[in-house]
């Protein structure tokens, strides 16, 4: 479970560094034969004969590498017993590896990688707070240590994560919701070290959230104005949601900003056109929403608007929508069959998934453009835009989705790290699960 983590587990089952040199000596008699062919006894260790596995030991030693010698270390440092006390005479309140202090320590922590960190906070009571609190993920921030994984849904109420870099799959638990919330839109979204899930209970909006700190589902959380349909983005422990529709149906033009850290919704200043079914990005640090439909007439909108956080204003910005659907559609379907835009950030880059021509975009900010690049992975089908994944995931663009199947399917998880070439798309890892992608996020800490 934990490769290239060694260091920090493999050892700690050990409950002191006395244990440790014991068993590398027994492991080293066992390979040693006596010259009447006969195994020395376990009281047998002094003489002459002794002193000769002494030194052989310690030559033995010797050759260990620096890295080697230094990983030894790490791991004795970090002996617990079943009482998740340290051994020797430090607490397990003492968040600290001895040799290296405090704030090594925790620098050394943030590096490793968050799929380790269930194992570290088994070590003692202090690193078990630094990962519970959430403390850790912070110092992440500050420091600019960011992993990105992708959560997503193929079956209702079941959620995966999927790290790209270690292509490890992580099972969420399920989801604990009434039936009506089960069959009704659900939207998602990540921010901070929570997901997000939108949807509706029997008479109200309800947002369930999964806590990567606990392992666990909660919900009851609530927006100053319940919304569905919503165009939605994060930046850090921020994520600002804007428009959508009401418990009535009614087309919104109002905005919230969450802040995962202190679990507060704010409401920020309206847009300048209310719309639903729209998408949102975070973009060389302002918020945009793009496309959507809007006005009584349900019209499609290829306007997006930007909001600027330090003057709090937004901007109408035209042609940003990267759909050619105008007010009537080419393929003749009516607008809200639909999905919102497709679109996705990297490096401060914009680029749109066009699902009807299996093209990927890119939209040029100096002359309000988009322009193709490439070809989108051949098997990501959708259904007018639905069922298929399009999100940045640190420096790359991933794609989610499946061929076309009833029940049960396959989904492929593809990437590529945009350049100035042509798409290539690397798959990372398929599985065994409906093809039809339901939700999707992208959690950054």
């Amino acid at each position: 479970m934990l490769e290239g983590r060694s260091c920090l587990v493999s050892r700690a089952l050990l409950s002191s560094c006395e244990q440790e040199t014991k068993l590398a000596y027994m492991s080293y008699r066992v390979e040693v034969e006596i010259p009447n062919g006969k195994r020395r006894l376990e009281g047998e260790g002094e003489g002459e004969g002794g002193l000769r596995k002494t030194t052989k030991v310690c030559e033995a030693e010797e050759k260990l590498s620096r890295a080697e010698f230094d990983r030894l270390s790490l791991s004795r440092s970090l002996m617990v017993d079943h009482s998740g006390n340290q051994s020797g005479e430090q607490s397990g309140t003492d968040c600290q590896i001895n040799p290296i202090g405090r704030d090594m320590t925790i620098n050394c922590l943030l590096r490793c990688s968050r799929a380790d960190y269930g194992s570290i906070a088994s070590l003692n009571r202090s690193f078990r707070s630094l990962v519970k609190s959430g403390e850790i993920y912070r110092l992440r921030r500050q420091q600019n240590v960011i992993e990105h994984w992708v959560y997503f849904s193929c079956r209702l109420l079941e959620w995966v994560a999927f790290d790209p870099v270690t292509r490890r799959w992580m099972q969420l638990p399920r989801m604990n919701s009434n039936e009506c919330f089960m069959c009704s839109d659900k939207e998602s979204l990540a921010v901070g070290t929570e997901l997000l899930v939108f949807g509706k209970d029997l008479m109200s909006h309800v947002i369930y959230k999964y806590s990567i700190l606990t392992n666990s589902w909660s919900s009851g959380m609530s927006m100053n104005s319940p919304r569905c349909l919503f165009g939605s983005a994060s930046l850090g422990e921020i994520a600002i949601f804007a428009g959508g529709c009401d418990s009535q149906g009614s087309i919104l033009s109002s905005a919230e900003l969450y802040d995962s850290e202190r679990q507060t919704w704010v409401t920020l200043p309206s847009m300048n056109k209310p719309r639903k079914m729209c998408s949102g990005i975070f973009m060389d640090g302002k918020f945009y929403v793009i496309g959507g439909i809007g006005g009584n007439d349900s019209r499609v909108l290829t306007c997006g608007e930007e909001f600027d956080l330090s003057t709090r204003t937004w901007r109408e910005i035209p042609n940003m929508s990267p759909g050619n659907r105008g007010a009537a559609p080419d393929n003749g379907m009516p607008a809200p069959a639909e999905a919102p835009p497709l679109v996705a950030v990297v490096n401060n880059q914009l680029y749109a998934a066009d699902y009807a021509d299996m093209e990927v975009k890119k939209y040029n900010k100096e002359i309000r453009e988009w322009a193709t690049v490439g070809r989108l992975p051949e098997r990501a089908g959708s259904m007018n835009g639905w069922g298929l994944a399009f999100r940045a995931c640190g420096d790359r663009l991933i794609v989610i989705g499946g061929p076309r199947a009833h029940g049960e399917g396959i989904i492929e998880v593809n990437s590529w790290v945009p350049s100035a070439s042509a798409p290539h798309w690397e798959l990372l890892a398929t599985k065994q699960s409906g093809s039809f992608v339901y939700n999707c996020a992208v959690m950054g800490c």
